[in-house]
């Protein structure tokens, strides 16, 4: 299973990369709005652990994009945000993320 991370936290993206990788999975990252887009764009994922509050722009808005393109429309995203309001979990997953977690 292939997973890309999209977390601005390096040591945080970090761990997240070597328990996933001991799991054997193999694991790609992106730090950033236009880093993540450009990988979602050249490779195909698994699954999609992803960050709401990223530099450029935000998780969301990569969601959406998820979302509305038919190539990627069932890709399982889940939501890994310190945003944990129960409106913040409400608006991920009605945008279309599969899962919520708080960090």
């Amino acid at each position: 299973m292939k997973i890309l991370i999209i977390e601005d936290e390096k040591d945080l993206r970090e761990v997240m990369t070597r328990s996933l990788e001991k799991e054997r999975f193999v694991v790609e990252t992106a730090a950033d709005y236009s880093t993540a887009l450009q990988k979602i764009n050249d490779y195909d994922y698994d699954c999609i652990l992803l960050d709401i509050m990223l530099p450029e722009e935000d998780g969301l808005r990569v969601l959406a994009l998820l979302r509305a393109d038919p190539s990627t429309r069932k890709l399982p995203v889940v939501m890994l945000t310190a945003k944990g309001t129960e409106y913040d979990k409400v608006l991920g997953l009605d945008q279309g993320a599969d899962d919520y977690i708080t960090k």
